[in-house]
């Protein structure tokens, strides 16, 4: 049956056949890995709250933002290499696919370095910086102090597995996933249930698991000889080859890191408002990510289709897919917000036994409902404008989002909602920024993605001839 799948959904080539299909057939296995991703992160917050308590679940809640805003780092490179990957692999240039693979190994093995020696000594001073609560604040510390220290496992496996969805293959990371996830809830029982270990037994539950996942990853891709051939002279920085992966990549990791920015800046306000609030929003965050997953998946998808295909020439193929892949992603949205809006409350109460904090994480998400549709449209034009190389313009939408639109939003609608039940501010204001916010990005979107500036943005009409090492 695996053998089966894996010929199905297994590594292909995104300019053969018709669009929906190689979209469909590279869509399943990553929405399948997405939804084990996220299993893998909230089993933590389950765990832990029902273990636990409510204040453990508010000292991860409050950690995951300053945590995030690191990882920026590695989101970049992934996002830069499996541009230059999905390009030269879909021009047939091996000589130049490999050497970027070898670079971005490199590159992944600096920043993890750097993470955890600048941020683990300054995790005190962020998480006052950010207002996190006196009850959950010790937790909190130890909770992100060992996932910086870990940092090394979170950063290879998002780029390695970034590597293998670039050659079109979505299923073994699947596999991955799904074993490190079974992997990080035995850790999360015997740590934390069995051991007594608290949110510090979660943490290195995770950093165990993504540090296994990234072993094996690495594994594949140094066996995958037909495809591409790593040397260790790969492996040594090419100044042309970091400088494209730091053009692509770098736009995504100021977006991302102006986007988890925000969200520290936000997550100081709501830290004001107590730790109650703060479980109410980490709760809603596990649930409501069940449906921001279809625009995260086909977002990803857009983007090694169209990296394919814009390596090729194929351009009539990127707009039959941009099509393909806008009408998946909004019907699959649709569909886990349905879901999500009937079984909601079920979902919540695996967090936690709090009526109060339930009904409150539930006037978030109904606040919310209408910004998961425009994310569906908004998260497929961002995919095929970064696989086809432009991801300046993307950068530039998130850094008006995020910081022009939802940060002062959300400090002045907390402000004009004080009073006595909610001196810091109504926690609903926060999700009406973030629904406004999200809206007005899909359409700006859409008039840049309309305008066309990301259709000459493709590096293998600049480079792709020359020899792979060439400085």
């Amino acid at each position: 049956m695996l053998t089966r799948f894996k010929a199905l959904f297994g590594a292909q080539d995104m300019t053969l056949g018709s669009p929906i299909s190689c979209l469909i057939k590279f869509s399943i296995p990553l929405l399948i890995g997405n939804l084990a991703q996220l299993l893998y992160t909230t089993t933590d917050a389950v765990i832990v709250g029902r273990l636990v308590g409510d204040v453990a679940l508010s000292a991860i809640g409050a950690a995951m933002p300053p945590y995030n805003f690191f990882l920026a780092l590695f989101i970049g490179i992934g996002s830069g290499v499996t541009i230059m990957v999905s390009q030269y692999f879909g021009a047939k240039d091996y000589g130049n696919l490999g050497v970027s693979i070898g670079n971005s190994m490199t590159l992944v093995a600096v920043a993890s370095v750097l993470i955890t020696a600048i941020a683990t000594p300054l995790t005190g001073a962020i998480l006052r910086l950010v207002n996190t609560p006196p009850e959950s604040f010790n937790m909190a510390k130890t909770y992100l102090i060992i996932l910086f220290i870990g940092a090394v496992g979170n950063g290879f496996y998002n780029v390695l597995s970034s590597i293998l969805r670039g050659l079109g293959d979505s299923v073994f990371p699947l596999l991955v996933l799904l074993g490190t996830v079974v992997l990080n809830i035995g850790l999360d029982m015997l740590f934390i249930a069995g051991f007594g270990m608290g949110v510090e037994g979660a943490a290195y539950a995770t950093i165990i698991a993504q540090l296994l996942s990234s072993v094996i990853c690495l594994i594949k891709i140094m066996t995958m000889h037909d495809t591409v051939k790593i040397r260790l002279y790969m492996l040594r920085p090419v100044q042309r080859i970091i400088r494209q992966i730091i053009h692509l990549g770098g736009p995504s990791a100021i977006s991302m890191g102006i986007m988890f920015a925000s969200t520290v800046f936000i997550q100081s306000l709501v830290n004001k408002m107590g730790y109650l609030v703060v479980t109410a929003i980490t709760a809603t965050i596990r649930v409501d990510s069940f449906a921001v997953i279809p625009s995260q998946t086909f977002q990803i998808a857009a983007g090694t289709f169209t990296g394919q295909n814009v390596g090729a020439g194929l351009m009539d193929r990127v707009r039959q897919g941009t099509k393909a892949v806008i009408i998946m992603s909004v019907l699959f949205s649709a569909a886990m917000v349905v879901s999500m809006l009937l079984f909601g409350r079920h979902m919540l109460s695996l967090f936690t036994r709090t009526e109060s904090i339930i009904e409150m994480s539930m006037t978030f998400i109904y606040i919310l409902t209408p910004a998961y549709i425009a994310l569906s449209f908004s998260g497929s034009w961002m995919g095929v404008m970064r696989g086809a190389g432009d991801s300046i313009g993307p950068m530039w939408l998130m850094l008006f989002n995020n910081v022009i639109m939802r940060i002062p939003l959300s400090y002045l609608l907390a402000r004009l909602t004080r009073s006595e039940a909610n001196p810091n501010g109504n926690p609903n204001s926060i999700f009406f920024a973030l629904m406004t916010a999200m809206t007005v990005g899909c359409v700006l979107t859409l008039i840049y993605f309309k305008a066309g500036k990301w259709r000459g943005k493709a590096i293998v009409g600049q480079d792709s001839a020359r020899s792979p090492g060439a400085a």
